[in-house]
């Protein structure tokens, strides 16, 4: 049975605490020994378990592990918390397609989460820099989406997740407005071709995050342009406001 990349989680463990004090005191009334006091306080109950720490949100924060109630968490190859690793290379783009998300929500404003059912995710194939496609995710919807931390990509029948380049994290969740879009790019491969594992696949499959770091388990499957080669050195950027900051 091939292996499942995302395990659901059933339960989320709740964290409760609770302090108990007590005090006594004794006064001596009189006398020509001066009265003493004894106070005693009782231990804190330990906590049964820690909530995980809030992933990506309206300010920088730190990027959380832990999936969520319904969604489930990828095992990527790099943990999220791993080192950085460097650039995509060339920082030449091709032309701009215009104002995409932006950075935090509009005070007052209704948002969503970016998810299959709201968004269309297409992929085009970059001349530059070399070695690289783009993944745009435009809104379909009526109310502007987060487009929380990066998209969980397998392609083909992959057991792991694409490595994630973690330097590209912004400081801040990226909003997409009704008819805008997002990206973020993917090194397929590398340049100099020393990497191993270099193949030509033909599917993708791309989960979206959750707010907490875990992932929906309806994904999306946006078509590949013909002849896409990868290799395990590629990665993936987090879901960025602007093309620019893809690249």
């Amino acid at each position: 049975m091939r292996s499942r990349l995302f395990s659901t989680r059933t339960a989320r463990v709740a964290a409760s605490a609770a302090a108990v004090a007590a005090a006594l005191s004794l006064t001596a009334c009189g006398g020509a020994e001066d009265g003493k006091k004894a106070a005693g306080a009782g231990q804190p109950v330990a906590a049964a378990g820690s909530a995980p720490a809030a992933g990506q949100g309206s300010s920088a924060g730190t990027d959380a592990g832990s999936g969520s109630a319904d969604g489930s968490v990828p095992s990527a190859k790099s943990p999220s918390g791993a080192g950085s690793r460097s650039g995509h290379g060339s920082q030449a783009s091709p032309t701009r397609a215009g104002s995409g998300g932006k950075h935090g929500t509009s005070a007052g404003g209704k948002s969503t989460t970016c998810s299959a059912a709201n968004t269309k995710v297409t992929v085009s194939k970059l001349s530059r820099p070399v070695n690289h496609i783009l993944l745009t995710l435009t809104n379909t919807g009526s109310t502007r989406c987060d487009a929380y931390h990066y998209p969980a990509l397998r392609f083909d029948d992959a057991q792991a997740p694409t490595d994630v380049l973690q330097s590209s994290k912004p400081q801040s969740v990226v909003s997409v407005e009704p008819g805008q879009s997002a990206y973020a790019a993917v090194r397929t491969s590398d340049a100099t071709g020393e990497a191993g594992g270099g193949r030509t696949v033909h599917s993708l499959e791309l989960f979206f995050a959750n707010r907490d770091g875990g992932y929906a388990e309806r994904s999306a499957h946006p078509k590949l342009p013909k002849g896409t080669y990868i290799d395990d050195s590629a990665q993936v950027t987090y879901w960025q406001s602007e093309l620019d900051n893809a690249l």
